[in-house]
């Protein structure tokens, strides 16, 4: 399914793997949980490895372990919930993360431009049919009174 990436649509190359599938080769990324209980398998296997946050997760939790991420995904269980942003924005001001950060789960295409301003550079929408609704909204606003994360 092709995602959005620095404003391009692009493929996706990257694949979850959930906590109960065995670990493939290539690009994947992993829970929270799993990458504290099986660190070293994932940093021994090929392929580059990024995690997965649910809204209940903690950014300071691997904190210590960004430098080993190549994507971090914010995952949304529901539109409303606003936390991702949050994880999106300290990510980037607080701790200086510098590689990709992707929404994915459920938010809607009018959330892409808030969240591109607070650090999201990549977007896996749920409708492939949506993806150039979603490229066209990262651009709704010429005009901003905050200072954004990018």
């Amino acid at each position: 399914m092709p995602i959005i990436k620095d404003q391009q649509i692009s493929d996706n190359t990257w694949s979850f793997v959930a906590d109960d599938a065995p670990l493939t080769d290539g690009n994947i990324t992993v829970t929270l949980n799993r990458w504290q209980t099986e660190k070293q398998a994932l940093l021994q296997r090929s392929g580059s490895i990024g995690i997965r946050l649910s809204p209940a997760d903690s950014v300071e939790a691997v904190s210590a372990d960004l430098a080993s991420f190549k994507l971090i995904e914010l995952y949304f269980s529901v539109f409303s919930d606003g936390r991702s942003f949050s994880q999106a924005r300290l990510l980037r001001a607080r701790y200086g993360y510098q590689g990709e950060i992707r929404a994915v789960g459920h938010y809607m295409t009018d959330q892409v431009f808030y969240l591109k301003r607070v650090g999201v550079d990549a977007f896996e929408l749920n409708n492939p049919k949506a993806i150039e609704h979603a490229q066209a909204a990262l651009n709704d606003f010429s005009v901003r009174y905050q200072a954004s994360s990018l």
